[in-house]
């Protein structure tokens, strides 16, 4: 009994298999085709709508895993290290540090990982998104170094050449464009960034940004200012 397989009479010829094909696949490019006018007409774009879509996903799954570990409300987080408050920070400055981390300015090998995947549109989505965000401050700072804390930022020091915060970060501290928000942020990560501030910022000085300006005010504070001020800083709202 000869138990090869053989091709069925009625099968189509490789010719005729192919025309079916190509069939199949214009139909479905054409269905595609369809979706996508309809979707520009809808949204009255001419761009790509998949492109938007696919944007507006990436954003949304980065955004996710920030609040991971910035808090589910940008509050920042006390973690084994520190991690900052975003929400509410100024839209341009939170531009301006994730670049600083994407091109190297800017030390934290966390952040070097999680920012120079980046594209523009997600930079400018995240930042968005925590400009919009508005919770409380935890106020982490010790209640007894507030009131020296205060005399600082709104006053300076004058003996030391120090310029008051509230001058460049306003009277609440909350910013105005370029200039970062500093009310309610976390005690030790004020703490620690203030006392470190010259081997973690401004790490390629022929390409500094608007943070520069603040290293020799950082450098005029000793660690009591600095934790004085912090302190004041954290129960801003």
């Amino acid at each position: 009994m000869d138990l090869r397989v053989r091709r069925s009479k009625t099968a189509p010829p490789n010719e005729e298999r192919g025309r079916r094909l190509r069939s199949v696949v214009g139909l479905v490019l054409a269905l595609q085709v369809g979706i996508l006018a309809f979707a520009f007409a809808v949204t009255g774009r001419t761009g790509d709508a998949a492109t938007v879509v696919a944007s507006r996903h990436g954003v949304d799954g980065k955004l996710e895993y920030c609040l991971e570990c910035h808090g589910a409300s940008g509050q920042g987080y006390h973690g084994f290290y520190p991690i900052p408050r975003l929400a509410g920070q100024q839209t341009k400055y939170i531009e301006n540090q994730l670049y600083a981390f994407i091109e190297r300015r800017r030390t934290n090998s966390i952040m070097f990982n999680v920012a120079h995947v980046l594209s523009p549109a997600m930079v400018a989505g995240l930042a968005e998104h925590f400009r919009s965000l508005s919770p409380g401050p935890i106020g982490d700072g010790p209640r007894g170094l507030v009131k020296a804390g205060e005399q600082i930022f709104q006053n300076g020091i004058p003996d030391a050449n120090v310029a008051a915060c509230s001058a460049c970060h306003g009277p609440d501290g909350t910013g105005n464009d370029q200039i970062p928000r500093l009310a309610g942020q976390l005690y030790p990560y004020l703490v620690k960034t203030l006392a470190n501030w010259a081997i973690e910022r401004g790490q390629k000085p022929a390409n500094p940004d608007t943070s520069a300006i603040m290293k020799p005010v950082a450098h005029s504070l000793n660690k009591p200012q600095i934790e004085a001020v912090a302190a004041y800083i954290s129960y801003l709202k």
